[in-house]
């Protein structure tokens, strides 16, 4: 049975591989007459902890890490609505792009921290709003899939704030989690150090985190660690939100009594069904965050103490076959939770249309997520996306015997010893 699993797990890494052979690479190349009518451009600004050395032609930044805080401006045109669903990065097959089916870069340039401070009070300027909004990726992600699939959020969610990418140093690899977690702590202090830069500034007036899978550990360490620094979170940062955590629940319990009682709202987007957690779970020996069942002692009465918000996913059913990423791969939630957080309403079961399995947990406070929080429509990159993922091909040979050991069970396994 054993060997049987290994099999068929690297029969499924195979299907991958075949999946993301469709898909061009480096596309930050920015691309002559890609302005397409009905196409949308959106423009972010990025702070990088990721090495400017040996990256190639419109890849910009590689996996590897640097000692210092990078920045750039990228601009990446949308597809017209008819040619696209909703939730999805439709990725070029080849370049140049066609910006009237696929996603585009319009311009992408490294820039110096004056020249990123100049351009990000610009575009605060040019825009009504005084939101921004810090996105945080997760683990098994490079610099153009956190670019694009932050492009795609911006997009679908139609948040009137200005966007913010904070990419850490994770190679893009399926087995390279351990690197990715070390490059997780490595980032927190350069983390830390753009929140408090973003709250000093006159023209910000909130700022939303959304973070996702990995990218919550950077974010909760850097909160925690701005929280003992100056006896409370920034006061600007008003929304924190965490998709499918990838944090022990006990560290969580610590670090949320480390930050204190003077914080924003806490939302998480948890899924008992979500197979990218339940292999984090194999590897740490304990309980995803993301995972939780929030009705469940002692997650029940711990969250309820300390009025943390859940959103609960679990069996709403997407495109997405791990359950990592629903908000990303079913449109029906993405358009729910955007028009009624763009509305400032609350999120609550009540005609949601997807049955009784999506509805907001309401633990302690019935506090609001904000109206900046109108952007968490969908959750970044999947752990393993067969559209996104590369460099899957050089690991093969580093299943072997130690899959069993480390990948999560077949799913119905897995259900037995879950909870």
């Amino acid at each position: 049975m054993r060997r049987l699993y290994v099999l068929a797990v690297t029969a499924i890494a195979a299907a991958l591989l075949a999946g993301c052979s469709g898909r061009a690479r480096n596309v930050l190349q920015p691309e002559q007459g890609a302005v397409y009518p009905g196409a949308t451009p959106v423009s972010m600004l990025v702070a990088t902890t990721r090495s400017l050395e040996n990256a190639r032609p419109g890849q910009m930044f590689t996996g590897e890490r640097s000692d210092l805080l990078n920045f750039a401006e990228i601009t990446v045109s949308v597809p017209p609505a008819g040619a696209r669903k909703v939730g999805d990065v439709q990725w070029p097959r080849r370049l140049p792009a066609n910006p009237a089916t696929d996603f585009a870069t319009l311009s992408a340039r490294v820039l110096s921290p004056t020249q990123a401070m100049a351009a990000f009070n610009q575009r605060m300027r040019q825009q009504r709003q005084r939101r921004v909004l810090v996105f945080v990726h997760g683990y098994n992600t490079n610099f153009e899939d956190a670019v694009y699939r932050f492009t795609q959020i911006v997009h679908d969610s139609g948040a009137p704030a200005m966007p913010v990418l904070f990419t850490w140093p994770s190679r893009g690899r399926l087995l390279s989690y351990g690197f990715d977690r070390e490059s997780s702590n490595f980032s927190r202090d350069a983390l830390e150090k753009l929140l408090t830069t973003l709250n000093r500034d006159p023209q910000v007036g909130e700022i939303a985190i959304l973070a996702h899978s990995m990218g919550n550990w950077v974010t909760l360490e850097a909160l925690r660690q701005m929280a003992i620094r100056n006896g409370r979170i920034a006061p600007k940062i008003n929304s924190v939100m965490l998709a499918a955590p990838d944090v022990d629940f006990d560290v969580f319990r610590r670090q949320i009594a480390a930050i204190g009682p003077k914080r924003p709202p806490f939302v998480i987007f948890t899924s008992q069904d979500d197979e990218a957690l339940a292999f984090s779970r194999r590897v740490w020996g304990q309980t995803r965050l993301g995972a939780i069942n929030p009705q469940a002692e002692p997650y029940r009465s711990e969250l309820k103490r300390d009025d943390i918000i859940l959103i609960d996913l679990t069996g709403v059913q997407s495109s997405d076959s791990i359950n990592h990423a629903t908000f990303a791969q079913s449109p029906q939630v993405v358009q729910m939770i955007g028009s009624r957080l763009v509305a400032g309403q609350a999120l609550s079961d009540s005609g949601v249309g997807l049955g009784d399995k999506l509805g907001r947990i309401a633990v302690g406070a019935a506090s609001t997520v904000g109206t900046a929080a109108s952007i968490a429509v969908s959750a970044p990159i999947a752990i393993i996306d067969p559209k996104t993922r590369e460099g899957l091909g050089d690991q093969f040979e580093m299943l072997g015997s130690n899959v069993a050991d480390t990948l999560p069970l077949p799913r119905g396994q897995a259900k037995t010893t879950g909870h």
